[in-house]
């Protein structure tokens, strides 16, 4: 992760986003001039940029509670496709949590995929903002509700995931 104003130096395409919303297109960018203009954007905020690499294949994992709940195929080779999640998908979805579940929050979704022969985490991603593809809907339901429920009702697993709106100073 770097500040957007490192980013307007690259001189090299590469894949950038938000880490944290989409106000800035997650997309492959030919340089960093392409990117939204200092004008746009303040020039701390941060993005994450990784270099192009092209899966074989990508999934969407939608875990809740230390398990893959459901999930879908979305893309081979950079296209959409669309599909059930292959089972070496959901092991690696399975083995992922094993080891790194406790660092993530109880519902979410994690993408996945197949690159030169081994498998990778792609992102992840708020349950709430991200699409279901082929995903059995009313599992992916189960994902959101939990990922978008009440404070009230949060875990204090999960409370160190809340993230406190900034407040700003008045004009």
């Amino acid at each position: 992760m770097v500040a957007i104003g490192e980013a307007y130096e690259l001189r090299r395409p590469a894949f950038i986003k938000s880490p944290n919303d989409k106000n800035i297109p997650a997309m492959i960018y030919t340089d960093g001039s392409r990117l939204p203009g200092p004008d746009a954007v303040d020039r701390r905020t941060p993005v994450l940029v990784s270099d192009i690499v092209d899966f074989t294949a990508e999934y969407r994992l939608h875990l809740l509670d230390g398990v893959v709940y459901t999930g879908s195929q979305y893309a081979a080779h950079g296209r959409l496709h669309l599909g059930p999640p292959s089972t070496d998908a959901l092991a690696f979805g399975t083995d992922l949590i094993a080891g790194y579940g406790h660092t993530l929050p109880s519902a979410i979704v994690v993408d996945v995929g197949l690159l030169d022969g081994y498998w990778a985490v792609i992102e992840a991603n708020a349950a709430w903002a991200s699409g279901a593809y082929l995903a059995d809907p009313d599992l992916v339901l189960d994902v959101v509700l939990r990922a978008a429920s009440p404070t009230a009702s949060v875990t204090a697993r999960d409370r160190q995931f809340i993230r406190r709106p900034q407040l700003t100073a008045a004009i």
